[in-house]
């Protein structure tokens, strides 16, 4: 296979300091498709030799944040949530915000998360798990910023400022929320006796 390597590109870690290399091979019989798979410390991803340095750009991010929530559906325990809340609190924080406990929780499904500062605990939702792990980040620093600052006024969201992926997370919590509210649309015959969705 005709492979034409791009420049790595170097990418955090959010489970600890390291970086993790991102390579991106190009192949020019690769028409469609685009995947993606970890190699030791690197991330390969494979894309259309055609593909456009936006388009490259879009896929890695997007392949990235897919092979993140694979990872996090099957590792993410309390222990490595804890982990990561402290990383994030070193990143965007400058290590201010020192819980005491973090974990998932199963009675969580009006809210994403929880903080209790006297106690010093968050507590997520476990309708999180497999989420990408910007997501996640998201709001574990959302819970950690309540630790400094109770409520959700100017000084508390200017802590969330840091952070370069807000919006994004926050619009995709709304997006989950909002398709958790549509109606199921009923499917109907193809007429070659398949399946075909609504639209």
């Amino acid at each position: 296979m005709s492979a034409e390597p791009v420049s790595p590109a170097s990418r955090s870690h959010p489970l600890g300091s390291r970086a993790t290399a991102v390579e991106v091979r190009r192949s020019a019989r690769r028409r469609r498709t685009v995947s993606a798979y970890r190699e030791g410390n690197r991330t390969i991803v494979l894309i259309p030799a055609r593909m456009s340095a936006a388009e490259e750009q879009r896929w890695v991010a997007v392949m990235l944040d897919k092979l993140a929530a694979q990872e996090s559906k099957r590792m993410l325990g309390d222990d490595e949530l804890a982990e990561r809340a402290a990383w994030l609190s070193e990143q965007y924080l400058d290590g201010r915000a020192r819980p005491d406990t973090v974990r998932w929780v199963t009675n969580q499904n009006t809210r994403w998360g929880s903080c209790t500062p006297a106690e010093g605990s968050i507590r997520l939702s476990h309708r999180l798990q497999g989420m990408p792990e910007y997501v996640v980040d998201y709001v574990l620093l959302h819970e950690l910023a309540h630790l400094l600052v109770p409520g959700h006024g100017p000084r508390f969201w200017a802590l969330l400022e840091a952070y370069p992926r807000t919006e994004r997370a926050r619009g995709y919590l709304e997006g989950v929320v909002a398709a958790a509210r549509l109606p199921c649309l009923p499917t109907a015959r193809d007429g070659r006796g398949g399946q075909r969705e609504e639209r």
